[in-house]
């Protein structure tokens, strides 16, 4: 049976296909809106405060485009040793950061905003993941950079898809917000605002 509808209409402020297939995962109908937002860390800025940041400004940066609705604002940081790392856009930035990630213990970091903009309240929330990479050769990530093409990806991998291959383990409450959208949360927040999933 499929989900209710919410009382207000749904947006999520994301062109990325994987959020937008995650968010389908919960069965509520939803558009999609590109959000504008800078997304230049600040001086000092932690990675929990630019995540969250992030998410409250992708959501409201479409406040006035859609004056009646619920907003779904995301963001995702890697973290390597203190280190913000974004997304590689090219493939020897995805074989540097790989490289770097090889053995190691990464956090990341999801901020995820609902803001409604008919009472112009916002709720925000940041879900911490941390990642257990394997040992890799320089020629496994090479291979892999190859075959997935990681380029738009913060930390340079696709958990969904071959990027799995490349851990030990990973802790955390949610698998989805290593994806891109902490499901688990976004169902309190909906709750929060009178939306039952099921």
């Amino acid at each position: 049976m499929p989900s209710q509808p919410a009382a207000l209409p749904i947006v999520l402020a994301s062109t990325s296909e994987i959020r937008q297939s995650l968010m389908r995962k919960l069965g509520l109908p939803f558009t999609t809106g590109s959000p504008d937002c800078d997304e230049t860390p600040m001086h000092g800025e932690s990675p929990q405060a630019l995540v969250e940041r992030l998410a409250i400004g992708k959501a409201k940066s479409l406040a006035i485009q859609y004056p009646n609705h619920l907003i779904i604002g995301s963001d995702q940081v890697c973290v390597i040793n203190d280190e913000i790392i974004g997304k590689p856009l090219t493939r020897q930035k995805a074989i540097e950061q790989l490289s770097k990630q090889s053995g190691q213990r990464i956090t990341f970091y999801t901020g995820l905003a609902l803001h409604n903009s008919q009472t112009d309240h916002t709720q925000v929330v940041v879900e911490p993941f941390i990642v257990h990479f394997r040992s890799l050769t320089t020629a496994q990530i090479e291979r892999y950079v190859d075959m997935e093409n990681p380029l738009y990806c913060a930390g340079s991998f696709k958990s969904e898809g071959l990027g799995i291959a490349l851990f030990e383990k990973l802790e955390g409450n949610d698998p989805n917000s290593l994806i891109g959208l902490p499901l688990i949360k976004l169902v309190d927040l909906f709750k929060n605002e009178g939306v039952d999933v099921i």
